[in-house]
């Protein structure tokens, strides 16, 4: 019997501890969620201009924000700095845009805009609200100087992130 009992031990020592990882795997769904709302057009209000103000015949592109948590995300709204799609251009565009809330789901996200922070061509928004909130970006281009923007057709991207904090 003291045999067996050494034979058992020595066995255990022998073979060694073992160990092995096991994962734990987790999926984590955005509680932001963001929505086009209305496609951008640009206006030629000038030859040298194209312009997605509707007073100069264009129309402002609209992203939707749902927030279902607030405090957690931030808006980041780029307007353009290049065109996506144009006719050869051999002079500099100047770009120039601005984005604003156009639209809230609750009275809290009126102070959005006097919040917001602004460089180079974003804007960032922290989203201390649950709802909707609906941006429009303004932008324009103007080519070279006093040059007219040859005939064409002329695409470029508003992009929206939704940024995690």
């Amino acid at each position: 019997m003291k045999h067996f009992f050494l034979f058992a031990v020595l066995g255990v020592l022998a073979s060694g501890a073992q160990a092995e990882d096991m994962e734990v795997v987790g999926s984590v769904d955005s509680k932001c969620v963001i929505t086009p709302d209305t496609a951008g057009v640009y206006g030629n209000p000038t030859p040298d201009e194209l312009s997605s103000d509707p007073s100069d015949g264009g129309v402002d592109p609209i992203v939707r924000y749902d927030v279902i948590q607030a405090n957690y995300y931030k808006a980041r709204i780029s307007y353009p700095n290049s065109f996506s799609e144009s006719p050869a251009l051999n002079d500099v565009v100047n770009w120039t845009g601005d984005t604003a809330t156009s639209q809230v789901s609750d009275t809290g996200m009126s102070g959005y805009d006097a919040a917001k922070i602004e460089y180079d061509n974003l804007t960032e928004f922290n989203l201390t609200v649950a709802g909707s909130t609906w941006f429009k970006t303004e932008t324009s281009a103007e080519y070279g100087y006093g040059k007219a923007f040859p005939a064409g057709v002329y695409r470029a991207v508003v992009t929206a992130e939704c940024i995690a904090i």
